[in-house]
């Protein structure tokens, strides 16, 4: 292998390295965070679907806990 390809090589398994880091350190660290700005970004967008999920969730949550 010349010396060229392997210096490419090693620039691109060391970015794929510095990503993976970056995105493990961001999804894992912060995951409840990501998911609640997710949700939350979501319900802006879509307030009638939002509202339908949350009485969804609610009936059946509800309905499992009933005495």
């Amino acid at each position: 292998m010349s010396d060229q390809a392997r210096d490419t090589a090693d620039r691109v398994a060391n970015g794929a390295v510095e990503f993976g880091r970056d995105a493990a350190q961001h999804y894992v660290k912060e995951p409840a965070q990501d998911l609640f700005g997710l949700a939350k970004a979501y319900a802006k967008d879509h307030p009638d679907v939002a509202a339908c999920w949350a009485f969804g969730l609610g009936v059946m949550i509800g309905w499992k806990i009933k005495p």
